[in-house]
């Protein structure tokens, strides 16, 4: 990978970079920011996380709802101990602010960026707010490879002092329409200069396969290293909304017949009628299968070539990576020594 290496050998010296530099199977995991100030619902979830993953994915505004910045969050993060990948979108920022914001995030310790187009305004709490898009998620990419390998800003002019020296992450949604194309959009994310990318959920793993074979037939996952994004599903109404109402997820029918069945015990009752402790024990299966069948997927996805890791999303449900995690032959994670001189 023809990266701009900084002295060390690596392009940023973050700790997720040389697990997968490596050659690791690499885990990283996702966590929310509250709807809050309150630092330590940042803290406590770090809790939840630590050891148990390589870096941590901080949502930036995710689904268009008000959260704490990803930065303030990463920052806390940073004294927590765990490598925060923080999420930078373009809807709500033009180019300067991201530069600015950028330059700011790496001073607080930040190594890690993925960079997102960002849900539109209107899925969110207030979609009478105006947009930014200055620009998309591709000149997102660039623009932080030429901050790092440049030390330009976008406009041409200099840094004024030391670059800040990201690893460059993008998304991918391999199963959106045009799903062919998803491979050739992929390729130009990954010109553009990202180094890793995290997949929308993968719940379809023959889908995934094929998507990955048109991958290696590119040379994409020789080029950059390809996370493949899995979750939890919490419940067989989770799992039916995702699969009928979020664009670019693939959940075959036998999942979710299986999240059904481990609610059979409680079957032929409406919600009303169950008791308290019957809600609490068919929340528990719903959960506990959910967290088996991830497990198994990422088995699956273990073996598919060209996959470097996992990205975890549990959306709000922390606490479901640690046994993911060790139910997959994933823990305990490794722990790399820099690059010999």
């Amino acid at each position: 990978m023809a990266e701009a290496m900084a002295s060390n050998g690596y392009v940023s010296g973050s700790n997720l970079e040389k697990v997968l530099r490596a050659g690791h199977f690499a885990v990283t995991a996702e966590l929310g920011p509250p709807q809050s100030a309150d630092g330590e619902v940042i803290r406590k979830k770090a809790g939840l996380l630590r050891g148990f993953c390589d870096a941590v994915n901080i949502t930036d505004n995710q689904t268009a709802i008000v959260r704490m910045s990803s930065i303030g969050a990463g920052a806390i993060l940073v004294r927590e101990g765990l490598e925060p990948v923080i999420q930078m979108t373009c809807r709500d920022r033009n180019r300067l602010a991201i530069q600015s914001d950028l330059l700011g995030a790496y001073a607080l310790g930040m190594r890690n960026v993925l960079c997102l187009t960002g849900d539109h305004q209107t899925f969110g709490n207030h979609p009478q707010a105006k947009n930014v898009f200055d620009i998309d998620s591709v000149q997102l990419i660039q623009m932080v490879k030429t901050l790092r390998d440049e030390r330009a800003f976008q406009c041409g002019d200099p840094l004024k002092g030391s670059e800040p020296r990201f690893f460059i992450g993008a998304a991918e949604s391999p199963f959106a329409d045009p799903v062919e194309f998803r491979p050739y959009r992929l390729g130009k994310k990954i010109k553009a200069g990202a180094n890793f990318i995290q997949t929308q959920l993968v719940f379809d793993i023959p889908a995934f396969e094929a998507f990955m074979e048109k991958v290696r037939s590119l040379g994409l996952h020789q080029q950059a290293y390809i996370l493949a994004g899995v979750g939890p599903l919490k419940s067989p109404a989770m799992a039916k909304y995702m699969k009928e109402s979020v664009p670019g997820i693939l959940i075959p029918d036998e999942l979710i017949q299986r999240l059904e069945e481990a609610g059979k015990p409680w079957a032929g009752k409406s919600k009303d009628e169950l008791t308290k402790e019957e809600k609490k024990a068919r929340s528990e299966a719903w959960k506990q299968t959910g967290i088996e069948i991830c497990i198994e997927l990422i088995q699956h996805i273990l073996r598919i070539e060209g996959v470097a890791g996992v990205h975890i999303m549990a959306i709000e449900w922390e606490e479901a990576v640690a046994p993911i995690v060790k139910g997959a032959g994933l823990y305990p994670r490794p722990v790399v020594e820099p690059l010999p001189a």
